[in-house]
């Protein structure tokens, strides 16, 4: 029987580098996905694999903390404040025309994966809101008004 090639992927060389410490799963996870843009299937394998934890236990983790995507995400990811202090200020209505813009809802992703709108609870900068992120960029007392520029900044959907 041939022998197993060894692993030389990415999810294989994160998960030996953090494999000695306790409770390394989460850290290999918020590192595969910095890496990879999300956590694929067969990533997840491979750490299953390396740190000797069932799939099925790596899912749960990976499905019950909001941080981690298990789908491609699109190339510029808006992320909306849905907190009180934003809420009160209008966020909702700024989600709501970046849906429109956008045609879709928050959690998806444009068919020709340009974006992802993603509604947040808070950034933390409640005084400034509504508060929205793209990518690593905060834009903040954001009016519904905005959203067609801020878009069109980042890649025109319409």
């Amino acid at each position: 029987m041939p022998e197993k090639p060894k692993l030389a992927s990415k999810a294989a060389a994160i998960s030996r580098k953090h494999a000695a410490e306790r409770g390394a799963l989460i850290p290999v996870l918020q590192e595969l996905q910095e890496e990879e843009g999300y956590l694929k299937p067969e990533s997840l394998a491979e750490v299953s694999e390396q740190l000797k934890i069932p799939l099925s236990s790596i899912y749960g983790v990976a499905t019950f903390y909001a941080q981690f995507r298990l789908e491609q995400p699109g190339k510029n990811i808006i992320q909306i404040c849905s907190g009180t202090a934003c809420h009160v200020k209008g966020s909702k209505k700024v989600l709501e025309e970046f849906e429109k813009e956008l045609g879709i809802k928050a959690g998806e992703t444009t068919q020709d994966k340009k974006f992802t709108l993603l509604s947040v609870r808070c950034f933390g900068a409640c005084a400034l809101g509504p508060i929205i992120k793209v990518n690593d960029d905060i834009y903040s007392s954001v009016a519904a008004g905005q959203a067609k520029g801020i878009i069109a900044k980042y890649g025109d959907k319409k």
